[in-house]
Parts: C-alpha cells; sequence; structure tokens
C-alpha cells in the first residue's frame, strides 16, 4: 500500500511517511471502491462517498480530509492544494454519516489532464474537538492544517485518479 502512496506522490508530496493503522473503505455509487493510482469517471464522483471507518475503539475520533493537490490543473498547480471536503468527529468503527461535516462536499470540476484526489484520515489526538474552518479551499495545506489543529496522526490514505470523459463523436 505505501508503495502505491510513494508512486502515486501522496507520500512525499502531500503527506509525511507514516505507517497506515486503520482501515478505511471510500465507497462511490454503483459501489465504486476507490482504490490507490485506479481511475474513477467524473460521472461517478458527483456525490460524495460513504466512507467506512475501521478501527477497534468507537471512542476514538477522526477527521477525515479529501484534498486536491494538483488544483487547478496537473500541470499549473499554483493553487495546490484544493479542499474537496472535511469531517470531523467519526466515530472509530463507524462511517462518515457520524462525523461533523465542517466543510460540503465539493464535486471535482476536471479540465484537462490527470487528476489526482486524495482521502487522508487523521486519528484526532485530543478526541472530539473543534476544528477551524479553512478561510478558503484553494491553497490549502494538509501539514500545515493538521498541525494548527492537532489532528493526531496518519493513520489512512487512499487516492484516485480521474479526467475528463469526453463525448462521442457523432458521425
Amino acid at each position: 500500500m505505501m508503495e502505491t502512496l510513494t508512486l502515486g506522490r501522496v507520500v512525499g508530496e502531500v503527506v509525511d511517511m507514516f505507517t497506515p493503522t486503520v482501515k478505511m473503505d471510500v465507497i462511490y455509487s454503483c459501489n465504486k471502491q476507490v482504490s490507490n493510482g485506479h481511475e474513477i469517471m467524473p460521472s461517478v464522483i458527483t456525490a460524495k462517498p460513504r466512507v467506512d471507518i475501521g478501527g477497534e475503539d468507537m471512542s476514538a475520533a477522526y477527521t477525515l480530509i479529501m484534498t486536491y493537490p494538483d488544483f487547478p490543473s496537473p500541470s499549473d498547480p499554483y493553487l495546490r492544494e484544493h479542499l474537496h471536503w472535511l469531517v470531523t468527529d467519526i466515530p472509530g468503527t463507524t462511517d462518515v454519516s457520524f462525523g461533523r461535516e465542517v466543510v460540503e462536499y465539493e464535486t471535482p470540476k476536471l479540465v484537462v489532464g490527470i487528476h489526482r484526489y486524495m482521502f487522508l484520515l487523521f486519528k484526532q489526538a485530543r478526541g472530539r474537538q473543534t476544528v477551524r474552518v479553512p478561510a478558503s479551499r484553494d491553497n490549502f495545506n494538509i501539514r500545515q492544517f493538521s498541525q494548527e489543529n492537532g489532528l493526531g496522526l496518519l493513520v489512512a490514505a487512499v487516492y484516485f485518479n480521474a479526467q475528463r470523459e469526453i463525448a462521442a463523436r457523432r458521425r
């Protein structure tokens, strides 16, 4: 798993090396599960996914962040990163619907190129806590945000690729 996160430049470019300790399943409509480096069609990612959090401790709390590190485009990511979704206070062994949605899910808007979208799960160091809402979705920095909000350890990560669907040409 860490190898695919490193090859996909999640580890290094977006987050530091970490040890995955909690199972996280991200599933979009039509039971499309997110797997590292796999492509998902834009029509599938229009609505927020179901995110199941594993672990063995229901009293543990987690924060889920969906970010787009190549914003606004992979060839010129000058607004890196873009925050797509932020959910806090998710109890372990449940799913995101039990958490507190701090920033609503934003459907990715794809331009030319292959885009990476990442789901990062942090174990909250202090149990339930207040997280400062970012001033903007643009220029979001996961490392800085997690430090400023005392999110604790990164315990799971998964990413997918997407690119704009090209309509079939008419004859």
